[in-house]
């Protein structure tokens, strides 16, 4: 069997009862329904990073990235609430079970951007009395941040859904290590592998604190040096939102160069905090698990599996 290094984009996500695969031309999504059998969907897929070259360039194609993933995620889970729950799939089809669907989404975003994003910066300003200072400022907010993120992980894994999804987690990063050493894609392969990867979006977005942390400090430093102003929360906000997809894409590019140069040790330092945080999002799976992480993984590839099985890659997406 050929044994070469490559690149091909793979990456994935933790869905209901299941798990969702990305490959380069399509995703696919493997959920298994309430008699115990798996069902699978495919869609085809083509990045607009792939149709336009403006939004193929650095930093831009992390953008489009987030919001395709975004999209693909939200479409995932909803496929698999509806096939591990097909009763309550049928519920939420009248217009008030929409309505609050959305309510709750609207919610949580919200409480979200409460609880990661405005709060740390009031702390910051109005307990720590660090608003005129750009760096301490900004680092302070980080800092809480991280505090608040990894207590919200703690809290919600406690919930038997939220932990039953962080196992399946831990089947796509332990399926995708797999395929990615060339081995054959077997159960028992499977489990040999760690659960935890550097390309996952949960060290996507500890990078991304370290982004916000440096990018918004200079920021505000040019703020208040060649304007004079004396920034609050308010400004600080008005000021800070509209670069956040650009400080993502800067997250984006800071992601791909660390999973290619591991072997550094300034980025091996830099992505254990990522590792560490997925000890809490990510569960060892079951053997059922597995095979659906598996199942997606070869419906995704479609007929292309027999190509590009049993070689190793050397992947650059975010998982």
């Amino acid at each position: 069997m050929e044994k070469k290094t490559k690149n091909i984009l793979v990456g994935g996500q933790a869905v209901i009862e299941g798990v969702m695969m990305r490959t380069p031309k399509a995703y696919a999504t493997a959920v298994r329904n309430p008699d115990g059998e798996i069902e699978t969907q495919r869609h085809e897929f083509n990045s607009l990073a792939k149709k336009k070259k403006f939004w193929s360039l650095p930093v831009f194609r992390g953008m489009v990235s987030m919001v395709e993933s975004m999209s693909i995620g939200m479409k995932t889970l909803t496929f698999s609430a509806d096939t591990a729950y097909p009763e309550e799939a049928e519920k939420s089809s009248s217009f008030m079970a929409k309505l609050g669907e959305f309510s709750a989404t609207a919610f949580a975003f919200i409480l979200a951007f409460g609880l990661f994003v405005l709060a740390p910066m009031m702390i910051s300003e109005q307990v720590l009395n660090l608003e005129k200072t750009a760096l301490l400022f900004n680092l302070s907010a980080g800092i809480l941040r991280v505090i608040f993120f990894v207590v919200y992980l703690l809290v919600i894994s406690l919930m038997k859904d939220i932990n039953r999804l962080f196992h399946y987690h831990g089947a796509e990063h332990k399926t995708i290590y797999t395929f990615e050493s060339g081995e054959e894609l077997n159960t028992e392969n499977v489990k040999k592998h760690s659960r935890l990867h550097p390309r996952c979006g949960t060290s996507f977005l500890f990078l991304s604190i370290i982004n916000i942390i440096l990018f918004y400090a200079v920021v505000d430093a040019l703020v208040m040096g060649v304007f004079g102003l004396e920034l609050d929360v308010k400004l600080r906000l008005l000021i800070h939102l509209p670069f956040m997809p650009f400080v993502i894409g800067l997250g984006y590019e800071l992601l791909k160069y660390s999973s290619r140069n591991l072997d550094k040790w300034v980025v091996a330092w830099i992505t254990k905090p990522g590792l560490w945080l997925q000890r809490i999002t990510t569960k060892e799976p079951d053997d059922g698990m597995i095979e659906c992480a598996i199942t997606a993984l070869k419906t995704g590839f479609g007929d292309e599996w027999e190509k590009v099985k049993g070689r190793k890659y050397s992947a650059d997406a975010i998982e």
